[in-house]
């Protein structure tokens, strides 16, 4: 029997918030692997703020996703059927298998995983591309060292929520920027944090000259707009300036850039922004890292799993520019309910 696909396509190209008739619901029958090719189940789809950039068509570091296309996703998936050596029917497999049901990929886009060593979300967040863009853009780029004050904005979504983690595990203090009570106590009672700074009960400015009275030697930031001038202002000599995203500003029209941005002369910083693309003959080796850190406990992976099926997609999308999410946003694409 025939298996029908579902899938999200990108109707049109949203201004602001992505409203429901930038997305087609489409259906289609899955077509059998070619050569090299493998069919892929899709279980759980990693919803990411990187999302919404793709659906623009302005230039980036990858083509935007067309119109009529199905929308470009990261995923976790079970093998039903290969023409690849590599991958037989049952296998788990991560890839970028698109916002639909089922995907035929190229098998040389995908990696196995072992769902007996850790829960499949896990895969899209703390051992996946959310773990390694953590890992990647505090050690390398921030190169955080021992005794460092690491400040994170975004502390309670995927990466923020592992950056902050990472840190204290290099012996750093490590403070999260994150919006209301119950985000902030996340980050300090459950991840570890040193402190956190609530953004929309506290001036963030005078928070970051209290928590960081020496200055920050690393910000790792994920919001940008006042925020990210803010910590600019609090600088500590020669500190790193970790650009990774800017969710305050995805959905306006034109980024506003900072205005405190001499205050990198002034203390000798640098900012650099990075892909965590940037870093892939270094995967295997971060992934050793978050893997053993998890075992011992010293690392925790918080997926915030959304039930509903491909159909759910959009709405759950908008959660996370609504501040919605606690830790890494995943939606069941197997549950239809």
């Amino acid at each position: 029997m025939q298996i029908t696909n579902q899938q999200v396509r990108l109707a049109a190209r949203p201004h602001g918030l992505p409203k429901e008739g930038d997305w087609e619901l489409t259906s289609e029958p899955v077509a059998d692997p070619g050569d090299g090719q493998v069919a892929v189940k899709v279980l759980m789809l990693s919803l990411d703020p990187a999302m919404r950039g793709w659906m623009s068509d302005a230039p980036s570091y990858l083509p935007p996703v067309g119109i009529g296309e199905v929308m470009r996703a990261g995923a976790v998936g079970q093998v039903i059927g290969s023409n690849h050596a590599d991958y037989s029917e049952g296998d788990h497999v991560v890839g970028m298998l698109g916002a639909q049901e089922y995907a035929v990929v190229d098998g040389a886009g995908l990696t196995k995983v072992d769902p007996s060593l850790a829960p499949l979300p896990t895969y899209l967040g703390a051992l996946g591309m959310t773990g390694l863009t953590a890992y990647f853009g505090l050690l390398e780029i921030g190169e955080a060292k021992e005794g460092d004050t690491v400040v994170v904005s975004g502390a309670a979504g995927a990466v923020g929520s592992v950056t902050g983690q990472i840190a204290k595990i290099r012996g750093c203090r490590a403070v999260g920027i994150a919006g209301g009570r119950e985000k902030c106590r996340f980050v300090t009672d459950e991840l570890g944090f040193d402190a956190a700074i609530d953004y929309k009960a506290e001036d963030v400015g005078r928070a970051l000259h209290r928590e960081a009275p020496d200055g920050i030697d690393v910000y790792f930031d994920n919001v940008g707009g006042d925020i990210l001038d803010a910590a600019l202002a609090n600088l500590a000599m020669h500190a790193r300036v970790v650009i990774c995203g800017a969710i305050s500003q995805y959905n306006e029209d034109s980024m506003r850039g900072p205005s405190n941005y001499m205050m990198l002369l002034v203390r000798r910083a640098k900012m650099q922004g990075y892909l965590v693309f940037d870093f892939a003959s270094k995967y295997q080796d971060a992934i050793a890292d978050l893997a053993s850190w998890l075992r011992a406990g010293k690392l925790k992976a918080r997926e915030d799993v959304v039930d509903g099926g491909i159909s759910a997609f959009p709405g759950t999308f908008l959660r996370l520019f609504r501040g919605e999410n606690v830790g890494k946003l995943v939606l069941n694409v197997a549950d239809s309910a």
